[in-house]
């Protein structure tokens, strides 16, 4: 067999993520094949953007590939190892922001509808909306997925319920009364850029609301991955999978 060009998982990577995989060794009743082979092909996919059917033949048969990731999805493999490698973020502050993707066709006609799994018609066309919450260092901390018609505010709630930090760092799309209202009562910094029509504006620390260019980085570093960057995946549960191991992999780096 022909080695593969280009793998992305360092032995310290997956040396975090091997144990949340299902069908290891140690694990009773049938084991699966190669884990590390497998998660490589999803990521080969995420880089691409390609089809599964376009999956390099070193990987194995692309529709029992594509089964598995469907199946770990469902099980929640990808979020445990996301958490795996991102146990110790630097919460000194958090910062919060959206960006959107364009959704390919091969994105439309699962069950329930676009909006239910999270997508909207906007100025774009038809879009996914990536909202997430990152800490001091840029590094994702959780995300949540909208349809691309939805205010940004909209999902933050889940965002940053149980989650400790001292500043929230947010452009002005964030500039809601009962964020600002939240954070006062949490005893959190608000460094938020303010809408132009706000009543009684706010003081920010404007030294520290240049840091918030980490958050773009980040998605900048996330649409690196083509398929992310164009949706194609039907449900919001794979989309959402997807992004829990190439955030891994960031984080990670």
């Amino acid at each position: 067999m022909r080695t593969i060009a280009r793998l992305m998982l360092r032995d310290d990577q997956w040396a975090k993520m091997e144990p949340y995989c299902l069908g290891k060794r140690s694990d009773p009743g049938r084991s699966g094949g190669d884990n590390r082979l497998f998660v490589e092909a999803v990521l080969w996919k995420a880089r691409t953007g390609s089809q599964w059917r376009d999956l390099p033949q070193e990987f194995g048969e692309w529709n029992t590939i594509y089964k598995r990731f469907n199946y770990w999805a469902k099980r929640g493999v990808f979020e445990r190892m996301f958490e795996a490698v991102s146990d110790e973020p630097d919460m000194e502050y958090a910062m919060i922001d959206a960006t959107i993707v364009p959704v390919h066709r091969h994105g439309h006609g699962a069950k329930g509808g676009l909006e239910n799994q999270a997508i909207g018609a906007s100025k774009g066309g038809w879009t996914t909306k990536i909202l997430a919450l990152t800490d001091a260092l840029g590094n994702f901390v959780r995300f949540e997925l909208l349809p691309g018609n939805r205010y940004d505010t909209v999902g933050v709630k889940p965002l940053i319920k149980g989650v400790k930090f001292k500043a929230l760092l947010a452009d002005k799309a964030f500039d809601a009364n009962w964020i600002v209202e939240e954070m006062d009562e949490r005893g959190a910094e608000v460094v938020i850029s303010q809408r132009p029509n706000r009543k009684h504006p706010r003081k920010i620390d404007d030294e520290i609301y240049k840091w918030r260019h980490l958050i773009e980085n980040a998605f900048a570093k996330i649409k690196d991955f083509k398929g992310i960057a164009m949706r194609a995946g039907k449900t919001d549960h794979n989309f959402a999978a997807m992004l829990h191991l190439c955030m891994s992999v960031i984080n990670s780096k």
